[in-house]
C-alpha cells in the first residue's frame, strides 16, 4: 500500500513569501509533536530553491539550511504552496521534482503547490485537485491534467494532490493512514483536533462544515447512525431520526457534509472495518457484519474499490501486534 520507508524522509519545499500555516501542515501531522507511542516522527526537512533566508507572509523570515539537493534522498516531497498560479515554477525546481519522482519518491502538491507539480509535467494524463478558486486558471494552463476541483484530495499512488489549506491536513492524514494504518491516523487527528477521516471525494466548499448547534437534528442523526453501523441504515431511517422528510434531510445533509448519505455511510463503515482489522482478532466475515457490509464479499468489493487492497492484506500490513 505504500512505497515509503519505515520512517519516511520528507522534504517540504518552501518559496519566498510562503504562508507559515501551509509550511507547518506536514510537521503538524507527521512531526515530533505526535504523542509518545502514537507514531515515530517522520524525518522532515524544509528545503528552499537554494539555501538561505526566506520571507514569510506573516512578516518574519526563516533561515533554510537545505537546497534542492535534499530531494536526492527524500522518500516524500511536499510542495505546500506557490506564490502565483499564473506564473510557471522555476525550471531547476521542476527538474528536481521530475528526477526525484523518477527514482521513486512520492510527490505531493497541496493547495497552490499543485501548480508547481503540474509544471513538472508529472500530472499529465492523471487526476488531480487544487484550490477551487483557481480551477479555471489550472485548466487553462494544464489541459492534459484531469482536474477534479470538487475533491479534497486525489491519491494517484506516487502523486498525491490536495485542495485548500485545511484540506492539506486531510491529505497528510490520508497519507499517514496509507502508510501506518487508520488507527494511527485517528490518534494523530485527535491530538490536532481534526476530523479523523474525511474522504478525498468530499466537497471542498460546503455550506456549513461544522453544524453550529449541538442539538442540530442532522448531526444527531449522524451520531445515531455511527453507533449502529452494523444495522441496515437508509436515508429514510436517518431522516425519520432527524424528524425531517427524506428530501429535506437529503438537502440538509449535503449542506453540512458536502456528500451523499450513501457515500458518508460507506466511508464510516470502511473506517470502522479498518480499525477492526487493525485492532481485533475477528475473522473477515465478522468484521464485515460488524461494520455493516453484511458479507465478506461486499467488504472485499469496497476495499478493492476504495483502498486498492483486500481486507486480509490490509490486516497483514497494519494489524497491531499482541502485547508480549
Amino acid at each position: 500500500m505504500s512505497n515509503l520507508a519505515a520512517v519516511p524522509r520528507v522534504a517540504v519545499l518552501a518559496f519566498d513569501g510562503i504562508n507559515p500555516f501551509h509550511l507547518s501542515v506536514p510537521s503538524l501531522v507527521w512531526g515530533s509533536e505526535s504523542p509518545r507511542g502514537a507514531m515515530e516522527p517522520w524525518d522532515i526537512t524544509v528545503v528552499g530553491p537554494q539555501p538561505g533566508p526566506l520571507r514569510t507572509s506573516a512578516g518574519y523570515s526563516l533561515l533554510v539550511d537545505h537546497g534542492l539537493e535534499a530531494f536526492d534522498d527524500a522518500d516524500l516531497i511536499v510542495v505546500p504552496w506557490w506564490s502565483d498560479p499564473t506564473v510557471a515554477a522555476p525550471g531547476h525546481v521542476v527538474d528536481a521534482l521530475r528526477r526525484a519522482h523518477a527514482r521513486g519518491a512520492v510527490v505531493v502538491g497541496l493547495c497552490l503547490g499543485v501548480f508547481v507539480v503540474a509544471d513538472s509535467g508529472l500530472l499529465d494524463g492523471r487526476e488531480a485537485t487544487t484550490h477551487w478558486t483557481w480551477t479555471e486558471t489550472f485548466r487553462r494552463r494544464f489541459p492534459s491534467v484531469r482536474l477534479s476541483p470538487e475533491r479534497l484530495y486525489v491519491d494517484e499512488g506516487s502523486l498525491v494532490t490536495g485542495a485548500g489549506a485545511t484540506a492539506g491536513i486531510d491529505t497528510c492524514l490520508h497519507l499517514l493512514a496509507r502508510h501506518r494504518g487508520q488507527a494511527t491516523a485517528n490518534r494523530v487527528a485527535r491530538r490536532i483536533v481534526a476530523a479523523p477521516h474525511r474522504p478525498g471525494g468530499q466537497a471542498q466548499f460546503i455550506e456549513a462544515p461544522v453544524p453550529q448547534e449541538e442539538a442540530d437534528p442532522v448531526t444527531s442523526a449522524m451520531a445515531w447512525a455511527r453507533d449502529r453501523l452494523q444495522d441496515p441504515l437508509s436515508i429514510d431511517a436517518l431522516a425519520a431520526r432527524a424528524h425531517l422528510s427524506r428530501s429535506s434531510f437529503t438537502r440538509a445533509f449535503r449542506s453540512r457534509t458536502g456528500t451523499t448519505v450513501h457515500h458518508w455511510l460507506v466511508t464510516q463503515r470502511l473506517a470502522l472495518a479498518r480499525e477492526l482489522l487493525e485492532s481485533s482478532a475477528l475473522d473477515i466475515e465478522s468484521v464485515a457484519r460488524r461494520a455493516g457490509f453484511g458479507t465478506s464479499a461486499r467488504l472485499r468489493e469496497h476495499f478493492a474499490r476504495h483502498l486498492d487492497t483486500t481486507p486480509s492484506r490490509y490486516r497483514e500490513e497494519f494489524a497491531t501486534p499482541s502485547p508480549g
